[in-house]
């Protein structure tokens, strides 16, 4: 039987908030650097919050108060990414005050724009169960590139087969006006943000491999891909293994494990916690 079954439903919220401040305490004296655990409860509480917005700057700016900003800052993220704009206002924010002295830590997942997070640090830890995602923006569910690349297999297969127009009008038909455009610099934007970001902590990187790995459909097919810690690295990102510092890897998933259960148990939608125990808190019915 768990300790939270030991210890009841109702007070397991405090004890687990209490258990995450201790490993977060645990992950500080093993790294002398400061901490912020970016938890977003996706999994089960899947609402449009749980995505990265622009509201997690707040909760950034409470868990940075009164830090040490020569110490830099490690992140840990857990997260299925969410709004461009708002991951490069969050990134933006957090180099203004700690420069490039960032470093991610994934225990699990962090994908698309919390991949582009990941990426804009000058190392990203992973264990052998971290996973990153491909970075090409969607919109509404739908990957824009799928959407680009779609219109000029229209292209091509009408001039070679005009008995196939009325198939691809009917298709088309639904796009917006100005979808396409729309579609073409969202992948601009993005795949802009992280050639900045990664030449930015590595001016050596090759961005066709990157392009390969986190954009190319050829190679990911689908957005929720996940992308290994192996094949990061073939990338060219500066990846290191949680597995080398026994202690840190168990503080860090036993700090996973707790946000985890926590989230499973409650109606939680994000977390963004510090080492000092500064907390911000978000659920589907209220925020505090």
């Amino acid at each position: 039987m768990s300790q939270v079954q030991n210890i009841g439903l109702q007070k397991a919220p405090d004890f687990l908030l209490g258990e995450c401040n201790k490993y977060l305490g645990q992950i500080r004296a093993l790294t002398e650097r400061n901490v912020i655990a970016y938890y977003s409860g996706w999994m089960k509480n899947n609402v449009p919050e749980a995505s990265i917005v622009e509201t997690d700057k707040n909760a950034f700016m409470n868990a940075v108060y009164e830090m040490d900003k020569a110490e830099g800052l490690d992140i840990i993220l857990h997260t299925p990414g969410g709004d461009i704009a708002a991951t490069e206002s969050i990134v933006s924010y957090l180099k203004s005050i700690f420069g490039n002295n960032i470093r991610a830590i994934v225990p699990q997942i962090s994908m698309s724009a919390g991949t582009m997070m990941a990426m804009s640090c000058k190392e990203i830890v992973m264990g052998r169960q971290s996973s990153l995602g491909p970075i090409d923006p969607q919109i509404n569910g739908v990957a824009c590139q799928m959407v680009i690349d779609e219109f000029y297999r229209a292209v091509k297969e009408v001039k070679e087969n005009p008995a196939s127009l009325g198939l691809w009008q009917a298709i088309i038909s639904h796009y917006a006006p100005t979808y396409l455009t729309v579609c073409e610099d969202a992948v601009k934007w993005s795949e802009e943000l992280a050639q900045k970001w990664l030449v930015d902590v590595n001016p050596t990187i090759d961005m066709e491999k990157v392009r390969n790995i986190f954009i190319n459909h050829e190679h990911s097919y689908s957005h929720s891909r996940h992308i290994s810690k192996e094949d990061c690295r073939v990338a060219g990102l500066n990846v290191a293994d949680l597995e080398e510092r026994q202690e840190l890897q168990d503080a860090v998933l036993s700090l996973h494990h707790c946000y985890m259960i926590l989230c499973d148990i409650m109606p939680v939608v994000k977390i963004v916690m510090n080492q000092k125990g500064r907390i911000y808190i978000q659920t589907k019915e209220t925020k505090k």
